[in-house]
C-alpha cells in the first residue's frame, strides 16, 4: 500500500525533467546562436560591404525574438504539463517564473519585431503632378 503511494506521488517527475532540460537546451542554443550573430557583426562592422551588415541585423533581430519565444513559451508549456500531471507546485513555480521572464522578454521581442519590419519613411510631399488653377482666372497649365 505504501509503495503505491509513493509512485503515484512520483509520476510525471521524469516528463517534467526532460522538459525543462529541453528548454535549457533550447536556450543555450538560440543564445549561442544571437551571440555567433554579434560576432559576425564585429567582424563585418571593419569591412566595407553595408549590405552584408543590414542582413547579419535582420538575422539579429530574428534570432533575439526567438530567444524571447523559447524563454517565455518553455516555463509556460512546463506549467501546463505539470499542472496537467497534477505537480502544482511546479506548475505554480513554472508560471511565476514565465511571467518574470515575460517582463523582459516581451519589450525586447517587441523592439525585435520593430526591427524586421520598420516603419515607412515619412515623406513630404513634392509639387503636384497634376495642373492646379490659381485664383485669377489666371492657369499656367500646359496647352491652356
Amino acid at each position: 500500500m505504501t509503495s503505491g503511494v509513493v509512485g503515484t506521488g512520483r509520476r510525471g517527475v521524469p516528463i517534467v525533467g526532460l522538459l525543462v532540460l529541453l528548454w535549457v537546451c533550447g536556450l543555450i542554443a538560440a543564445a549561442a546562436w544571437w551571440v555567433g550573430i554579434g560576432l559576425e557583426q564585429w567582424s563585418v562592422s571593419y569591412g566595407d560591404q553595408p549590405g552584408e551588415f543590414e542582413d547579419l541585423k535582420r538575422r539579429a533581430s530574428v534570432a533575439l525574438l526567438v530567444a524571447a519565444l523559447v524563454a517565455t513559451a518553455g516555463p509556460a508549456v512546463i506549467a501546463f504539463v505539470a499542472y496537467q500531471l497534477r505537480r502544482v507546485r511546479t506548475a505554480v513555480v513554472f508560471l511565476v517564473l514565465t511571467v518574470v521572464i515575460a517582463m523582459p522578454a516581451v519589450p525586447l521581442a517587441a523592439s525585435a519585431g520593430r526591427d524586421l519590419n520598420p516603419a515607412p519613411a515619412a515623406t513630404t510631399p513634392g509639387p503636384p503632378e497634376h495642373c492646379v488653377e490659381h485664383s485669377g482666372g489666371d492657369t499656367r497649365c500646359p496647352g491652356g
